[in-house]
């Protein structure tokens, strides 16, 4: 019935018939070639989550992608709890990318770097890495500033003077496990044994990163240990609100709300003291623009720090108070910054030289960024009369840090 049916159907029908079935066997084909080659989704930044795919110390580490119903994004990687991309609005509505960082997990694992890191233990220096704590002496391995003292073949352990940001393998270099990630927070969680960098206590800590419905990056911090030890977490993002590391951030402006600050020497290590801004390099009481006085090497604390590496004492009481702000005249980007803690770094690359070249092929040279780092103060360890950065069994550490972005017209 089947083979008769089909004679009957007028001829130019045949034709439109065979012509239809040639069509679908093309498209089928078409679609099974496509079949076998997954499309490449790249993210807002221009990521390729592929390329954050890796195992690192057996552990798996991948790109997250939070992102608000304004359009905006930021990335985030497991491996040193970093931030890797912020992608904020400038006053024409366009996004840009403001912070640095590198655009594959490789280039995180091999080039040292503290680009978006969530710090720990302790973020900042620690003098010659030594302490005491309930009368025990603890000593860190040192691994920054050179060591005027120390010549090759010497009997000196390192040649390296503080400790710096946890140690040469602070958490920045380890691998966060990710407890929750949805679309807008991701909580990651470091598990650090009794003498992970020689630190005391085992802790776990969790950083969880929230991307607020007001274009703000809220960072809460919490850690607990069954050991006495020490504790100072940041996140240590680059930014450059002009969205282009080519430009330095010198002709950004900066506001800091502190009428005090703490020096350091020439070894980049607070001596103790707590001095006056005012009628200094240091005053950003009202805002102005960061290269004003950052190469007034005539100051001996410009001239130590390189330009800018120093601490300041925040006149804040806690995280409803703006602490800093900074914006771009280019881009009109600003941010600004709450915490709870008692004092902010801030960091104008100093030490970036143009040997790392990160995301979009972007050589990284002096000043292409700038860090608002919170935390408790530099050597507070070793500072009893400054605000304590001790955590002990039964008490839980918490921190908070809100950067918030917006528009100046």
């Amino acid at each position: 019935m089947q083979i008769i049916h089909f004679i009957l159907i007028p001829i130019h029908y045949q034709m439109k018939i065979l012509k239809f079935s040639l069509l679908s066997a093309s498209a089928l084909a078409l679609l099974v070639a496509c079949a076998g080659t997954e499309k490449t989704v790249l993210t807002d930044s221009g990521l390729d989550p592929k390329n954050f795919q890796d195992t690192v110390n057996g552990k798996p580490v991948a790109l997250y992608q939070l992102k608000n119903a304004n359009g905006m994004e930021v990335c985030v990687t497991n491996f040193g709890g970093r931030i890797v991309s912020v992608m904020a609005p400038d006053r024409d509505g366009n996004f840009r990318d403001v912070v640095l960082g590198f655009d594959n997990i490789k280039d995180y694992e091999n080039i040292p770097s503290d680009f978006g890191a969530s710090i720990g233990r302790y973020a900042n220096r620690i003098n010659r890495g030594r302490f005491v704590l309930d009368g025990d002496t603890v000593q860190l391995p040192t691994n920054n500033i050179m060591n005027p003292d120390f010549t090759p073949g010497d009997s000196l352990a390192s040649p390296f003077l503080h400790h710096l940001h946890g140690g040469p393998t602070g958490w920045q270099y380890q691998v966060y496990e990710v407890k929750q990630a949805n679309d807008s927070s991701i909580t990651l969680v470091m598990n650090s044994p009794a003498g992970d960098n020689a630190y005391p206590g085992n802790v776990t800590a969790e950083v969880t990163y929230t991307l607020t419905a007001d274009n703000a990056i809220d960072i809460a911090y919490h850690a607990t240990t069954d050991a006495p030890t020490i504790i100072n977490m940041t996140n240590h993002s680059y930014f450059n609100l002009n969205g282009d590391p080519q430009q330095s951030i010198t002709d950004n402006v900066l506001y800091v709300n502190a009428s005090t600050f703490t020096p350091i020497d020439s070894t980049c290590m607070t001596l103790g003291d707590i001095v006056a801004v005012s009628e200094t390099p240091f005053d950003f009481t009202q805002p102005r623009l960061i290269g004003e006085e950052i190469d007034v090497v005539e100051n001996e604390q410009v001239k130590n720090g390189n330009g800018y590496d120093h601490n300041w004492v925040l006149d804040t009481t806690d995280d409803s108070q703006v602490a800093a702000t900074l914006a771009s005249p280019t881009t009109g980007i600003t941010l600004t910054v709450y915490t709870n803690e008692p004092g902010i770094q801030v960091y104008t690359g100093n030490f970036l030289d143009g040997t790392v070249t990160g995301k979009n092929g972007n050589v990284y040279n002096k000043r292409a960024a700038i860090c608002l780092e919170t935390q408790k103060y530099p050597d507070s360890p070793n500072k009893p009369e400054w605000p304590s950065a001790v955590l002990r069994p039964g008490e839980t550490y918490t921190s908070h840090c809100v950067y918030k972005f917006g528009v100046e017209k």
